[in-house]
């Protein structure tokens, strides 16, 4: 990480995709769309998914998505590293290729001054160069907490979206970066944790999905989503409730604690009541669904809830392809090929299990 100028964290309210309005009041407003009736939409709204997919052609879909938060980290350079590979892992987990991206930013220029705006921008545009688009144009306004993110189009063919519905029993999940990147910005922008303790959450938040997402497809899965902010049981359960609706039939999946990977550190960040509200908001959304294992307290029971910024891939693959794709996703260097649980047949669609 390079060194800050300035704290840019201490002008916003939230930190990153902590600052996402609760899955609860989210449903409710989104309630008052009117169904979609266009044909060429092959992915909307209603399931939750991580980008919409329209057709343009019997062998070609655009997706697009939008990602845009206020400041996680300090570093602007680091803040438009983070913003970029957040938007552009919704196109990855979608099993798509990006072909472009718009940005939006919100900023207090006569408060911070453009040298940090600047930094962001090159910060976003060396990830994007990374992912081989470029930034071709934007919107910007006057705010007083900064805001930046980016708009991403890319391309894939019709027949080969990896959705979040298509969860099948038995399938195995795997999850490909470490959780707890709330918790730990959330000690840091409270003096509780020294700035160089994000280190590696910040090298995760700044590493594109890409070569997950190309495991992922070379392995022909047919169901991914992104880890971000309504954190590991927030995404599992939209992807849970959208695979029920599409198979009609009731879907869970039971998680194994031990096996879901961690960064250092934020379990004692958790213990010292160290917790974004976002996750918060995730866990009293989640619990309902959620059968938590006896030893699991609270603060256990808030990781798995916990708002994750440029998360990790979920990926759901049968239980015959499990040791090869862990095995490619190892090859590919990715922060992490964890096998953290199963799908499973339900009482009630999005049911989960943590032991």
């Amino acid at each position: 990480m390079g060194q800050p100028s300035l704290a840019l964290t201490r002008l916003a309210r939230s930190a990153g995709c902590a600052a996402k309005v609760s899955q609860a009041d989210l449903r409710e407003a989104l309630s008052r769309l009117t169904p979609i009736a266009d044909k060429r939409v092959l992915v909307g709204h209603t399931t939750g998914d991580d980008a919409a997919v329209i057709q343009i052609a019997d062998d070609l879909a655009l997706v697009e998505t939008v990602d845009v938060f206020p400041p996680i980290v300090d570093d602007p350079y680091d803040y438009g590293r983070i913003a970029a590979a957040n938007a552009l892992s919704d196109i990855y987990a979608m099993g798509a290729r990006p072909l472009n991206a718009l940005s939006f930013v919100a900023w207090p220029v006569e408060g911070v001054g453009l040298g940090p705006l600047g930094r962001v921008f090159e910060g976003a545009a060396a990830i994007c160069a990374e992912a081989g688009i470029a930034i071709s144009g934007g919107h910007s306004i006057i705010d007083e907490e900064p805001k930046f993110g980016l708009f991403v189009t890319g391309l894939v063919h019709p027949k080969e979206i990896v959705s979040n519905a298509g969860l099948r029993p038995g399938d195995a999940l795997l999850l490909t970066k470490p959780i707890g990147t709330g918790v730990l910005t959330t000690a840091v922008k409270r003096g509780r944790l020294p700035p160089e303790g994000l280190a590696e959450a910040v090298r995760a938040m700044t590493t594109l999905n890409r070569a997950a997402a190309e495991a992922m497809v070379a392995a022909k899965v047919k169901a991914a989503t992104d880890v971000t902010g309504f954190g590991l049981l927030g995404h599992l359960g939209n992807m849970l409730r959208a695979s029920s609706e599409a198979t009609g039939r009731p879907l869970g999946a039971r998680l194994s604690f031990a096996d879901i990977p961690v960064f250092a550190q934020v379990e004692a960040c958790l213990a010292e009541g160290l917790c974004p509200a976002g996750t918060r908001r995730n866990l009293q959304y989640a619990a309902p669904n959620v059968r938590f294992a006896p030893h699991l307290d609270e603060s256990r029971q808030l990781l798995l809830a916990d708002a994750q910024t440029s998360g990790g891939m979920l990926i759901a693959v049968s239980q015959v392809g499990v040791a090869a794709l862990v095995a490619d996703l190892k090859a590919r260097n990715v922060p992490a090929a964890a096998v953290i649980g199963t799908i499973v047949e339900a009482d009630l669609a999005g049911r989960i299990e943590v032991s």
